[in-house]
């Protein structure tokens, strides 16, 4: 075999073997970066401890966020799964998209960023909950959670990938990373690649990885300051909610007070379905630790605030070990990365689909537009373009992931997207342009349905929120959110506020016409495709 270095080589003029080095050094500039959306589902700010929660530490997810930004008003535009993820997917409104509430079926024939990449050479995959009830495309490979209407159990999961029916054993999070793994292991390695690595925990009803059951049954969590709200001075719609920890947490589904016994009695009951997937080694190890649960509980002796304090502990031991699981399984990902040399080279998110209630006014889930759960979480990793340690409080919104993984793509961005890259914010260490938008806009729509939240529509801006609940009623809320965080004074018509009112009212529907929600309030076309009877813990 010829040298290398031939004769010709060498005499090649230093001019030449600069520009060599120039276009090498080039190529190596204008690299696609590989990207990693990881994404959970019903994963609140309150539970990361880079948002400085107290409830539980998250290493993992920590080094994203010190490594790289951390967004401190993400907003949900749309406060429910499916309909979170498909305004990811296409950068649209819940209007625009079509998928207004999870008894939607998403329209895969329409344009999104996966699409987008795909075509611009990325490789694709999709894998975890899918959760949009129709064949994912744009994707190279998928595999995809099918059980409980592609909601995913959390042991022994069915999966959908490729167009086959398979059944995996083990624990969800846990595969969810291994088919992650082996995805990045296949990959064709001359491709930039684009993954979404979507996780079901920590959704309801909270089961924990067999190594974590239990390993917070003598942890007393504090409690929020607001868990035993009355909801004075608000409306119907916080009053006429069915998602309180006190009277909507079931027994059996939610609080696990349910014998191996009483299960086999009744094996029609939900969380049967669920427990018998699990191997019977996995079985004696959760009868032993929700034994003490249960014999507590049927003593009697727990009454009024006393037992809505017992509910909230026993729902925080469970949610909060189902995030255990997520966060080492973070962990791995990010690991393998630096293992095969692309850490640096990929883009990493880590979000939820919404944030969700961790007690706070006395409630779980999620829906409203208030700000445990309008609020995601959003720490972003990639060291060629963002500052380690940066943060930013400008307001975005889950319409923005597309246009920011196709800018940084280098694809250009569809004039219909209807968000914005947030890659200006992100390469200036968090900062805020001098033309960014002044408010996030929120609509849901899912009324009358599980946990009976009206629909309403609203803006965040920096310093108020301002709600409208229509439908069946017809009430306003405006929140200052500077001196009431917590959103417990309703100060609509307040005659101190009535010039911020006018001037929200105006943002308000300056913002709709932005984004082209020209009916708000459904009078000319009812956007709700389910009912009562449809929807079931989705």
């Amino acid at each position: 075999m010829e040298n290398y270095y031939t004769s010709s080589t060498l005499l090649l003029p230093l001019a030449a073997l600069n520009l060599v080095s120039c276009n090498s050094q080039k190529k190596e500039e204008v690299r696609q970066p590989n990207i990693i959306f990881m994404m959970t589902d019903d994963h609140t700010t309150q539970a990361m401890s880079c948002y400085g929660g107290n409830l539980i530490q998250t290493p993992n997810m920590d080094r994203i966020a010190n490594e790289g930004i951390r967004f401190d008003n993400c907003y949900a535009v749309n406060a429910l799964s499916g309909p979170s993820r498909a305004c990811i997917l296409t950068g649209k409104f819940s209007h625009e998209n079509g998928f207004t509430d999870n008894a939607s079926t998403f329209n895969g024939d329409q344009q999104t960023f996966p699409k987008l990449l795909q075509q611009a050479g990325y490789q694709t995959a999709m894998i975890g909950k899918w959760h949009l009830i129709s064949e994912p495309q744009g994707f190279d490979h998928w595999s995809i959670l099918s059980g409980q209407h592609e909601q995913g159990d959390y042991y022994d999961p069915d999966f959908w990938e490729d167009g086959k029916h398979i059944v995996e054993k083990g624990y969800a999070t846990d595969i969810i990373t291994d088919k992650a793994i082996k995805f990045l292991e296949g990959r064709d390695k001359n491709k930039p690649f684009c993954m979404m690595y979507h996780q079901k925990a920590p959704h309801r009803n909270w089961m924990p990885a067999p190594r974590h059951l239990g390993i917070f049954n003598n942890t007393t969590f504090p409690e929020p300051a607001n868990l035993f709200d009355d909801y004075e001075g608000r409306g119907r719609a916080a009053r006429e909610q069915d998602m309180s920890i006190e009277h909507t947490l079931t027994n059996d589904w939610d609080l696990k007070l349910m014998t191996r016994e009483e299960m086999l009695k009744d094996t029609t009951n939900r969380l049967y379905s669920v427990y018998k997937r699990m191997p019977i080694e996995v079985q004696d190890k959760w009868d032993s630790v929700y034994a003490g649960r249960i014999a507590e509980y049927r003593k009697g002796d727990l009454k009024g605030k006393s037992l809505i304090s017992w509910k909230y502990q026993q729902y925080m031991r469970d949610y909060l070990a189902t995030v255990l699981a997520v966060d080492e399984n973070i962990g791995r990902l990010l690991n393998y990365l630096e293992k095969i040399g692309e850490l640096d080279n990929t883009i990493i998110v880590y979000t939820s689909d919404q944030g969700f209630f961790l007690g706070e006014h006395g409630w779980f889930d999620k829906r409203f537009m208030y700000e445990e759960c309008q609020r995601m979480p959003l720490i972003i990793r990639y060291p060629k373009a963002i500052k380690a340690g940066s943060t930013s409080n400008a307001i975005s919104m889950n319409v923005d992931f597309a246009p920011t993984f196709l800018d940084f793509a280098g694809v250009d961005i569809p004039s219909d997207i209807q968000g914005a890259s947030l890659k200006p914010i992100l390469v200036n260490e968090g900062k805020t342009p001098a033309d960014w938008r002044k408010a996030a806009y929120y609509h849901y729509y899912e009324y009358p349905a599980e946990h009976s939240v009206k629909r309403h529509y609203g803006i965040r801006t920096q310093d108020f929120k301002l709600i409208h609940f229509y439908n069946d009623i017809d009430e306003w809320e405006m929140y200052d959110m500077k001196a009431d965080p917590r959103e417990m004074n309703n100060v609509f018509g307040k005659p101190e506020y009535a010039k911020v009112q006018e001037e929200l009212i105006e943002l308000l529907q300056d913002t709709q016409k932005q984004y082209k929600d020209t009916d708000p309030d459904e009078k000319e076309k009812v956007l709700f495709k389910g009912d009562r009877r449809q929807m079931q813990n989705r």
